[in-house]
């Protein structure tokens, strides 16, 4: 997963540049073995904007372009989704707030200052490696998520647990 920009930020990029942006993050997650790469907007911003999400196949990875920049809107939408007669634990949520992806995400790269969590997510801090990059939405390269891919390899994840003590 990738978040950054205000959906202002996001409607002032052209059509043929979220094509390219799409299509090139799309290769390197393919590249990486993903099957699923969400694109979410950090936050609303200040001025109401109205974006329709999308999906894309790129290679064998499906890249969504989620706009929604309200955490608490995801959920309480997805909560909705829900039938009357489907339990409500923690399996349901999480298929309703990932859907169409398949699972929660192992890396979320956050555009922007490490100072400040993304309001977008309220379900997926839970399990999901964090990585920094101090840009802007418009600045965002392919090479970019190359380099959070290899952050996150190096990384020895515990899942809420701690470390084991050597001693």
């Amino acid at each position: 997963m990738v978040v950054g920009g205000t959906l202002q930020d996001w409607a002032r990029l052209p059509d043929t540049s979220w094509d390219e942006l799409v299509d090139g993050l799309g290769l390197v997650a393919d590249g990486a073995g993903a099957s699923f790469l969400t694109l979410r907007a950090f936050e609303q911003g200040p001025d109401a904007v109205v974006l329709v999400g999308w999906e894309r196949r790129v290679g064998g990875c499906h890249v969504i372009v989620d706009p929604c920049g309200d955490g608490r809107q995801r959920f309480a939408e997805a909560m909705q989704r829900l039938h009357s007669d489907e339990p409500v634990n923690e399996a349901t949520v999480a298929e309703a707030l990932y859907a169409p992806a398949d699972g929660e995400p192992d890396l979320i790269v956050v555009l922007g200052e490490s100072t400040r969590l993304p309001p977008s997510l309220v379900w997926e801090l839970a399990y999901g490696e964090l990585v920094f990059h101090p840009m802007k939405w418009d600045e965002l390269s392919p090479g970019d998520l190359v380099d959070a891919i290899a952050d996150f390899a190096r990384r020895e994840r515990r899942f809420g647990g701690l470390e084991e003590d050597p001693g």
